[in-house]
């Protein structure tokens, strides 16, 4: 299959939102994605651990971990989770975890204190798990960086347990144009557009407990003035809940205008798997 970035009048499918650029891609296409993606975060400065700072302790409580059922997680899984930071708040409620990451940055035997394992992902994204190994799974702005968007969803779900749980936040605009370099963002990156990704959640059989629409642009820039953690802070993610609410119905994927900007940016899920087998 040719790839449709060679040719910008072959992309408007993607831009338009009614395509998720890369989730077809052939395997040849999939190992030069992981090529470009493997070290691309870390090299965009989160490398040293002495100047990293995680930035979405009080988004992910707000949408995701008070959403969690009160119990211990014997085994959690955390897609492209980097040095783990987004563990923190419920490290006490963790009894082992694995980390998937393509960068060998980060590598710890304990994070938070959890005993942890760090496995490189397969060029594929199949998980090399056995079904229903991890009680908990988080994916927070991983999918994103990723081709085979469906495939990795399906897997996630597989090694889920029944009745576990799994945390997903991600873009659900472009991100700007993926065909040319942007600042502050890797090579390939780019969000997965709202409908498409409640059919891909549907469609692996997940079920959604909450979908919270959230990362509305106005509270994303406030970072100028708070030193990129305004979703570290309770008020600022509060107001980004009211705003992206508010504004939900100006969702789009790829802005063209301005005002087209003033709109939710991600969306933040709260998943499970039926203890009962789908029909």
């Amino acid at each position: 299959m040719a790839d449709p970035m060679a040719n910008n009048q072959g992309m408007q499918d993607y831009f338009s939102g009614l395509m998720l650029y890369g989730d077809d891609f052939s395997l040849e296409q999939i190992r030069e994605w992981y090529r470009d993606e493997e070290e691309a975060y870390a090299n965009l400065g989160a490398r040293d651990p002495g100047t990293y700072r995680y930035s979405y302790h009080a988004l992910n409580k707000r949408h995701g971990f008070r959403h969690l059922p009160s119990r211990q997680f014997a085994h959690a899984l955390g897609l492209g989770s980097a040095y783990g930071e987004e563990f923190k708040p419920i490290a006490p409620k963790i009894k082992r975890l694995t980390i998937i990451d393509p960068s060998s940055a980060y590598i710890a035997a304990r994070v938070h204190g959890i005993p942890t394992q760090y496995i490189k992902p397969s060029i594929d994204g199949t998980l090399p798990f056995a079904e229903g190994s991890f009680d908990l799974v988080t994916c927070f702005g991983t999918l994103h960086h990723i081709p085979n968007v469906s495939h990795v969803v399906r897997e996630l779900y597989r090694c889920l347990e029944p009745g576990g749980s799994a945390l997903i936040r991600e873009p659900i605009v472009s991100l700007g144009d993926w065909t040319r370099p942007r600042r502050g963002l890797t090579k390939r990156e780019r969000g997965i557009p709202l409908h498409i990704f409640r059919q891909i959640i549907a469609d692996a059989g997940l079920v959604v407990v909450k979908e919270k629409l959230c990362m509305f642009l106005l509270v994303a820039r406030l970072r100028h003035v708070l030193g990129d953690q305004a979703y570290n802070r309770a008020a600022a993610t509060w107001l980004d809940e009211v705003l992206a609410n508010a504004l939900a119905w100006n969702v789009n994927y790829h802005a063209v205008s301005v005002w087209q900007k003033f709109r939710p940016s991600a969306v933040f899920y709260v998943l499970t798997k039926n203890t009962l087998p789908p029909h």
